[in-house]
C-alpha cells in the first residue's frame, strides 16, 4: 500500500513489550520517501510504543526494521539518529536549561544525501527560523521559559538539525493551541514539500486529514486498517469502530 516512491523504512512482525506486558503484536507498516503517514487510534492503541520500537526504544521488541536499507531490528536510539532517522517524543524533552540556539546545536548532524547522489534536505538556523518564525524571535530564551507550544516547535527543530531523511512524530497536536496545531500543519507540509517524510502517531482526525498521504490504524497493538487518507476519512464504520471516543 506504499505510495510509488522509495521505501525508507519498513517494519515487518514488530512486536514490543513492557516489562511482562505485550503491547504490539505483529505491526506491519512502510512509509515510503516525500511521504506523510499517520499512525492512528484512540489512547493506549499502542501509537507511541510503535514509534518507540521503530527508534529502538524499547529493552524487548521482535521482529524486523529497516531504515534507508539498513536492519536497524536491535540498533540502539543513537544509531539509527545517525542513519538519519529522527524522532520527535510525546514529552517534549527539550533541555530546560539551555537556551534555544543551544538546544539547536546539540541535534545537529552533517549534510546527507541520497543513495543517488543527490543532496537529501538540509537545515540550517536560518532556515528553520523561517519555518519556525517564533524561535528565531527567541534565540536565547531559556528552554524551560517558553511555552509548550513553543517547546513543541523546539523539539521538532532540534530534531530537524540532524537533517533526518524521515521524522517520526509523536501527538503533535496533543495538548497545544489550535494556532500552534495549525502552524504545526503547515510545517509538516513544508517538510513534505522538502522531501522529507514523516510517520505521524496522531488521533486528532481533522489534523491527519490535513497533512497526511496515508493512514494506518491501530486498536491494541494490532493494525486493524490500512488505506489512504482521503478513504479512511470517508469510511464512517472505521471510524466508529477504532477512532470515535
Amino acid at each position: 500500500m506504499a505510495a510509488t516512491g522509495e521505501i525508507l523504512l519498513e517494519a515487518q512482525g514488530l512486536a514490543a513489550w513492557y516489562g511482562a506486558a505485550q503491547i504490539l503484536y505483529d505491526v506491519e507498516l512502510t512509509v515510503a520517501r516525500g511521504e506523510v503517514v499517520a499512525l492512528m487510534g484512540r489512547n493506549g492503541a499502542g501509537k507511541s510504543t510503535t514509534l518507540k520500537a521503530l527508534i529502538g526504544m524499547l529493552a524487548k521488541r521482535r521482529g524486523t526494521v529497516k531504515f534507508m536499507g539498513h536492519d536497524i531490528s536491535r540498533s540502539e536510539p543513537h544509531q539509527a539518529a545517525r542513519l538519519g532517522l529522527g524522532y520527535v517524543p510525546e514529552d517534549r524533552r527539550i533541555f530546560t536549561d539551555l537556551t534555544v540556539m543551544e538546544n539547536l546545536v546539540v541535534g545537529q548532524q552533517a549534510a546527507r544525501h541520497w543513495a543517488d547522489g543527490s543532496a537529501a534536505p538540509l537545515w540550517t538556523f536560518e532556515r528553520l527560523f523561517q519555518l519556525f518564525p517564533n524561535l528565531g524571535e527567541m534565540p536565547n530564551r531559556m528552554g524551560g521559559s517558553m511555552s509548550g507550544g513553543e517547546q513543541q516547535m523546539l523539539t521538532v527543530a532540534r530534531t530537524l538539525m540532524g537533517n533526518p531523511y524521515l521524522v517520526l512524530l509523536d501527538e503533535p497536536s496533543e495538548g497545544v493551541a489550535p494556532v500552534i496545531v495549525e502552524q504545526m500543519a503547515h510545517m509538516i507540509l513544508a517538510l513534505k514539500a522538502q522531501g522529507v517524510s514523516i510517520l505521524l502517531s496522531e488521533q486528532n482526525m481533522h489534523f491527519a486529514e490535513l497533512v497526511s498521504d496515508r493512514a494506518y490504524v491501530l486498536e491494541k497493538g494490532q493494525i486493524r486498517y490500512q488505506a489512504t487518507m482521503k478513504e479512511l476519512s470517508h469510511n464512517d464504520e472505521v471510524r466508529r469502530a477504532y477512532l470515535s471516543v
